[in-house]
């Protein structure tokens, strides 16, 4: 067999894997999008819509966001993947704090599987408070359950249980088997699926006169900027110089290169956006829902809607907080010095060890900081628009965030396979060409 054989067949096989692995991830996206269309059983069609169209403003409007749509037509997918992401805060917290999650962090792989187990029970318990509440709260909301009772609530809880859960294993599917992170391409496929339909809003208010021409323009200007913004500083970094000492090994010198450790302004990605807006969506199930009569939940209800002062204090500091604590989870400045003074690595001017640790510790809290502020900066402005004007939520600034960042990720993934696949080719070339 020739090289040129080996060369071709093994570009080959990559191909086709990488090929299987997007068509993968596609079909896992298509079954989720059929599921939101799958009703919840005795719920009035007609009592639901009515209810819907004046109630998608605030927390239930970005819970109907996440869930993707799902929400609007009470479908099976109604709690979207939110009891996972919330499972998750919860014990990444955890590990924070607790010397037993500590402990299984350090454990390597098993650890981490013991974690994964954790985060999925927290997952269905979650998922079974909440359902309960949206059942209490369907009976609640006039006319809206054909035959209220136990049986209802029970049947309910379980179909939303259900729903979730099989959405988190469809997400952990996606990453083993597919391209990119799970549950953010559930949660992006659900925006983008939606984007349509807002759109469409969007020129039916233009045409009713609820909208302005220019007011329109406007809107789609500001999404153009908010879409370049985005990708500026989702590609910035700060580039750290590394120098690596000569060394002589017989009669040849090694080393004495140059190189750069790369330090992104926004290291947490889209996770503290996602993080924050499930934090805020934990009581949506009580305030929208379960007390619907109450006057004490409907005055903290209207607290939590977009424009309100609370909601956008709440959320910024959301933001804010997961920026700093999910960046001190992926990336450990004393880890990193330690594999520079193991390899021979310096920083000029600084020494290795604990100083080189201070110094790339200082240059991240001020990344992250500058980090924080874009994320909420991008995350809060689009919102006193969409609360000033009948813009539907999917054009506002933390689903354009979540569509662009989770899309650069996908396409980085992609990239990363296809040139992973050319240097195997290149290293067999190598080593059977002539």
């Amino acid at each position: 067999m020739s090289s040129e054989t080996l060369n071709t067949g093994g570009a080959f096989s990559q191909a086709k894997d990488l090929k299987n692995r997007i068509l993968f991830t596609i079909l896992i996206l298509i079954i989720y999008r059929l599921g939101t269309y799958v009703p919840l059983s005795g719920i009035d069609p007609l009592a639901l819509k009515e209810i819907m169209a004046s109630s998608q403003k605030g927390l239930l409007g970005m819970f109907n966001m996440f869930s993707g749509g799902a929400v609007t037509r009470m479908a099976i997918f109604a709690l979207g993947i939110m009891p996972y992401i919330s499972s998750s805060i919860i014990v990444q917290l955890l590990t924070g704090v607790s010397d037993y999650f500590k402990n299984l962090k350090e454990q390597g792989e098993m650890g981490r599987k013991k974690i994964t187990q954790i985060t999925r029970y927290g997952t269905v318990l979650i998922a079974c408070l909440q359902g309960y509440g949206v059942s209490v709260g369907l009976e609640n909301a006039g006319n809206l359950v054909i035959e209220p009772g136990m049986a209802f609530r029970i049947f309910t809880t379980i179909s939303l249980v259900a729903g979730t859960t099989f959405l988190m294993w469809l997400g952990e599917q996606i990453t083993l088997r597919g391209v990119g992170n799970g549950i953010s391409l559930i949660i992006f496929s659900g925006i983008v699926a939606e984007i349509p339909r807002a759109l469409a809003s969007t020129f039916e208010l233009g045409r009713t006169g609820a909208l302005s021409s220019l007011m329109i323009v406007g809107i789609f200007v500001l999404v153009i900027f908010t879409v370049l913004f985005i990708v500026f500083f989702e590609r910035a970094m700060r580039k750290i110089l590394i120098n690596y000492p000569k060394r002589q090994v017989g009669n040849k010198m090694y080393g004495g290169e140059s190189s750069h450790l790369p330090l992104k302004i926004n290291t947490a990605g889209v996770i503290p956006a996602i993080f924050a807006s499930a934090l805020l969506l934990l009581p949506v199930t009580i305030s929208n829902f379960g007390f619907a009569e109450s006057d004490t939940f409907l005055k903290i209800s209207s607290m939590f809607t977009q424009g309100q002062p609370l909601y956008m204090l709440l959320y910024a500091s959301g933001i804010i907080f997961f920026s700093f604590f999910y960046t001190s989870i992926v990336f450990n400045p004393k880890e990193t010095a330690e594999n520079l003074r193991k390899y021979g690595g310096y920083i000029p001017g600084i020494r290795p060890g604990e100083r080189t640790a201070e110094y790339i510790d200082s240059i991240l809290i001020r990344l992250t900081t500058v980090g924080s502020l874009y994320l909420t900066f991008v995350c809060l402005m689009p919102e006193f628009l969409i609360a000033k004007y009948p813009i539907p939520f999917y054009l506002g600034g933390t689903s354009i965030l979540i569509v662009v960042v989770v899309a650069m990720d996908t396409v980085t993934q992609v990239q990363t396979r296809l040139m992973s696949s050319q240097y195997e080719s290149l290293i067999k070339k190598t080593k059977f060409g002539k």
